[in-house]
């Protein structure tokens, strides 16, 4: 069995909760270094895995040969030099999402990868989540019928701009509610039923006092022949159970509230492979 030796390069919650617990059950990966520019007392990968080599520069990491795969979890405006710098040194790269803040970096990266024979994806975990499973399973089976209308939500009650010093109440390039969670709804859609024939598409901010422009909501629309697929991401959504699907075909149609298990589950410390995991319980099973 070949084992590929990865690298992350960033340690936040990204790293911790999204990937390093999913590179550790895959037994044929090996987490192998971090990259941590500016570690603390609390917050310290070397402390949390002794066994692995730690770098403060992504520059020296990618020097070091046994590096088959590098992960990037670092903010969106960091996607495009650090996934360039891995592939011009040979590395397989997986980039959290949003790939790149445009299309020509998007462009110019998958040239790099192919012109250097290296694998690069974007990470895209919620294509696994159990209940857009089971959705897929419904529309590929005929089961609703021929769909019409496809509505996928992510919205959460929060009015108050996040405290702290967090990238994500920021306005820079790839930052936003529709970079943020609406390339995992949006990717969802594309996934299922291809890309669209044309895209109508709003953000702005739900939040009264986000003075900085920070786009923190966002709803897209995805035009299909005989079909229309709503994304939705809001931070003022006042509800006890949130929506998170409601689709409609000619037969049937299905709807689930509250988001998929596995990312709760992770935050707790539960791993892939523990019992239980990314099983929801009953009374949210959509219906």
């Amino acid at each position: 069995m070949s084992l590929f030796n990865c690298a992350v390069i960033g340690y936040g919650l990204s790293a911790k909760v999204f990937h390093i617990p999913l590179v550790e059950a895959v037994p044929e990966l090996n987490l192998y270094a971090v990259v941590q520019r500016n570690p603390k007392v609390n917050d310290d990968a070397q402390k949390d895995h002794p066994n692995v080599k730690s770098y403060r520069s992504s520059e020296e990491m990618v020097k070091n040969s046994a590096v088959d795969l590098v992960i990037i979890t670092t903010t969106p405006e960091t996607h495009f030099d650090l996934t360039k710098l891995a592939l011009e040194n040979g590395k397989h790269v997986v980039v959290e999402k949003p790939f790149a803040p445009t299309h020509r970096e998007a462009e110019e990266l998958i040239g790099i990868a192919k012109k250097h024979q290296r694998q690069l994806t974007v990470y895209q975990n919620r294509r696994w989540d159990s209940d857009f499973l089971t959705l897929s399973h419904l529309i590929k089976d005929n089961t609703l019928g021929r769909v019409v209308e496809f509505e996928t939500h992510f919205d959460r009650y929060r009015p108050n701009v996040p405290s702290g010093d967090s990238w994500k109440t920021k306005v820079l390039p790839g930052g936003g509610a529709a970079y943020d969670l609406g390339t995992h709804l949006i990717d969802q859609v594309v996934v299922t039923f291809g890309l669209p024939k044309r895209i109508t598409g709003f953000v702005g901010t739900q939040r009264e006092n986000n003075t900085n422009g920070y786009e923190d909501s966002c709803t897209v629309l995805l035009h299909y022949d005989g079909m229309m697929a709503t994304v939705k991401a809001a931070v003022v959504s006042p509800e006890i159970n949130q929506l998170r699907y409601w689709v409609r075909g000619d037969k049937g149609s299905f709807k689930k509230f509250h988001l998929d298990c596995q990312e709760d589950q992770l935050r707790k410390g539960m791993k892939p492979g523990d019992e239980g995991f990314a099983i929801e319980p009953e009374d949210r099973h959509g219906m």
